[in-house]
């Protein structure tokens, strides 16, 4: 029989870092709930008294939208604020209509910080449902470490789901996850 206490103390002392895709979440939120998502309360319930390495949110610059406010709340709570520019394709169609595509990531930013904290870690927490991330899952179970996805199960990839060694779907804090 196990020792439920010792099982919470070796719990209690896993190393974690947390990488919080903004965007993903934001919309996530606000198409399927028209919510918005209490960031804090995703790291304080994420994180479950466990020790935090790092936390890091990953922001997409927003044009003629001021973010100061909101990048000064995320670094407040604790986060570690990685801000990107978006990048303005501008091409010309066959009839010549002008087309402006904007490109704003931060999927190879996140696995880049992941890869590069893997050694420090015992759990990333990767907050996000974007699919694209299940290589980098795959990488950190190469490297010994336990991923744990944390988003919103009506808006992420199954196959994220699946490959991760912890779903924790964000609905099941109730109002406690929304502003």
């Amino acid at each position: 029989m196990y020792n439920q206490d010792r099982l919470k103390n070796l719990y209690k002392n896993q190393r974690v870092a947390v990488f919080l895709d903004i965007q993903n979440l934001y919309y996530s939120a606000r198409d399927a709930f028209n919510r918005k998502v209490n960031f804090e309360r995703v790291l304080d319930k994420v994180l479950n008294e466990r020790v935090l390495i790092r936390a890091i949110a990953y922001l997409v610059k927003l044009h003629g939208v001021d973010q100061k406010g909101f990048i000064n709340t995320l670094r407040h709570i604790g986060y570690q604020v990685r801000v990107k520019e978006p990048k303005v394709f501008k091409r010309l169609d066959e009839n010549g209509n002008l087309w402006t595509t904007v490109k704003a990531d931060w999927d190879m930013g996140i696995a880049m910080d992941a890869i590069s904290l893997a050694e420090k870690i015992d759990v990333a927490v990767l907050a996000s449902g974007d699919g694209d991330f299940a290589d980098l899952v795959r990488y950190l179970h190469t490297k010994g470490v336990k991923v744990e996805i944390a988003a919103f199960k009506q808006t992420a990839a199954k196959e994220l789901i699946e490959i991760a060694d912890e779903f924790i779907d964000l609905t099941a804090f109730g109002e406690d996850i929304f502003l």
